[in-house]
């Protein structure tokens, strides 16, 4: 039976949430819009939503990062409803197999496992224990289980640290610098004289030593690239601001112009530093 009372009880928490879900999916009451979804269509927004509380915590905004962790637990629930109306697990059965792993891979805090160790060592036991849960899985190969769908650069950066445990990795930075001149001259020469699919191939070599650098140096690529384009959102938006004080807009423009004005927000935003 539906239970009213506990769709519109503002205290309801998870179980809710789990209702509200129930609802939407239920084939003769609910919405045809939830219906209709699947895994599929669902997976793209649940992206997204992760993007977006990522979004919030960069920007500090608190109140927004309450709300988007709300429509992340949101796909979390649909895909989980979708999963119990095709018979294949339902909602609890989520939050108990995290709950088993996060036990399982904290011997120091849930078993006899001493809690006295260095964080290095935390990881290498961490890492150790993921190890075996792949062997259980059949995933035997350094690179099994890097999920194909993670953003490339993040992907990237984690084939290289599961490549680097056996010894397949570059001592010095300095080396990954040389190989990077090395893939700019072939991205030039493809550009210069090679096919369309040559030069992406390239250009694709060139971003993975890339992101090979910036895990030597220590950097999240993804949260680099981030800050750049925030940075270049900033700059661009004073250009323009720039240009509407003089009566003109970016078309009416040319790169000369806006360039000494990037020069200038650029100029401001170190002054203001």
């Amino acid at each position: 039976m539906p239970d009213d009372a506990l769709v519109h009880d503002p205290a309801g928490g998870m179980p809710r949430l789990i209702e509200i879900m129930r609802r939407l999916r239920d084939p003769e009451t609910g919405c045809p819009w939830d219906i209709e979804q699947g895994f599929d269509t669902i997976a793209p927004y649940t992206i997204e939503e992760a993007h977006e509380v990522a979004d919030a915590i960069a920007r500090r905004d608190w109140t927004e990062l309450k709300a988007e962790l709300g429509d992340l637990l949101l796909q979390v629930v649909f895909h989980a409803q979708i999963a119990d109306d095709e018979g294949l697990f339902a909602f609890d059965d989520v939050a108990n197999a995290i709950a088993d792993k996060m036990v399982a891979r904290h011997p120091h805090v849930f078993g006899a496992d001493s809690r006295d160790k260095t964080a290095a060592q935390q990881t290498r036991d961490w890492e150790a224990i993921k190890a075996a849960e792949r062997a259980q899985k059949a995933q035997t190969g350094t690179l099994d289980g890097v999920a194909a769908g993670l953003p490339a650069l993040m992907r990237a950066v984690k084939l290289q640290k599961r490549a680097a445990r056996v010894g397949f990795d570059w001592p010095q930075t300095d080396q990954v610098l040389d190989k990077i001149a090395e893939e700019t001259t072939e991205l030039r020469e493809a550009a210069r004289s090679q096919s369309q699919a040559e030069t992406e191939e390239e250009f694709g070599d060139l971003l993975f030593v890339m992101a090979n650098l910036a895990r030597h140096l220590g950097v999240d690529p993804e949260a680099a690239l981030r800050g750049a384009n925030a940075k270049f959102t900033r700059r661009f938006e004073r250009i323009e601001a720039a240009l509407a004080e003089a009566g003109k807009r970016p078309e009416d423009s040319d790169l000369a112009e806006m360039d000494a004005l990037w020069d200038a927000a650029k100029a401001h935003e170190r002054g203001a530093g």
